[in-house]
């Protein structure tokens, strides 16, 4: 039977993630001590969001739960502290933020907090927090019109990959004399072990314990995973071995690795990694 194998927490879009041994599962994503998956997003002075696309090294920013805090840190730079608490109303500071088409309310994180973040990235720059009384949903036409909420995610809660479908792109690499790649390059929230290369494409459902996600949508691939996600630098690029068998008739011919996923049943469950997994292929 499959068994899960990684969980992967991203309190800042883009930057890098935090593995984690259990989590909770929400309808927005995975939870761990309270905080959401992409609960913060880095925004330029317009509070247009900003991702590794133009800014690889913000792989290099790394965040981890410590204290009431989250803590960042960069090369070169001195750790920065943020508050997990929410301000008080009489002391929050707000603006407006867009990721893709979605523009919501979000906390303005103080000036520090950008001046720290301009000076890691090289350009002006602000940290935003999601607005508790923001809303955010997956695009309905691939939910099959459920209202799936979701915070500074690329569009829909969950990312799930398997190890056997790494495992075959990695064998076609070797192949043609280029280095295997680490899963980190895709940037998955869950990972399984056990299920056939690709399984989570055609998975009707994903059962960990009593909870139950459905893929819902093949994930089209951007420049990141061409990002060394230890170092921030460019390279090697896996998307031209991807395109000569990955270009997906159902997102336009677009190359996708992954499969994004809802919480179908199960709210609040704690799912471990080494638990069993089901996968359910579709008929």
């Amino acid at each position: 039977m499959p068994i899960l194998t990684e969980l992967n927490f991203y309190p800042i879009k883009s930057c890098a993630g935090i593995s984690l041994r259990e989590a909770t599962l929400t309808p927005a994503g995975l939870m761990t001590d309270h905080i959401y998956d992409r609960e913060w997003m880095v925004v330029d002075p317009d509070g247009n969001f900003l991702t590794q696309r133009e800014y690889p090294k913000m792989a290099t920013i790394r965040p981890r739960l410590r204290f009431g805090s989250l803590e960042v840190r960069a090369p070169g730079m001195l750790p920065l502290n943020i508050p997990l608490d929410l301000p008080a109303p009489e002391d929050e500071r707000t603006l407006e933020v867009q990721v893709w088409k979605d523009r919501v309310l979000a906390y303005d994180c103080d000036e520090t907090t950008a001046v720290w973040f301009s000076n890691a990235l090289g350009t002006a720059c602000r940290l935003a927090r999601f607005h508790p009384s923001a809303a955010r949903t997956a695009n309905p036409a691939w939910t099959g019109g459920a209202e799936v909420p979701t915070l500074f995610s690329d569009g829909y809660p969950f990312l799930v990959i398997s190890e056997e479908s790494l495992d075959d792109l990695n064998q076609k690499l070797l192949a043609a004399q280029r280095p295997a790649l680490p899963m980190d390059r895709f940037r998955p929230n869950i990972v399984m072990k056990g299920a056939g290369a690709f399984d989570e494409d055609f998975a009707a459902g994903i059962a960990v314990g009593q909870a139950v996600l459905r893929p819902v949508k093949p994930c089209p691939r951007c420049p990141i995973p061409s990002v060394d996600q230890q170092t921030g630098e460019i390279g090697p690029d896996p998307l031209d071995i991807l395109r000569t068998y990955r270009a997906d008739a159902r997102v336009d011919g677009a190359i996708t690795f992954g499969m994004n996923a809802i919480l179908v049943s199960g709210e609040g469950a704690v799912i471990r990694v080494g638990q069993d997994v089901a996968v359910e292929l579709a008929v």
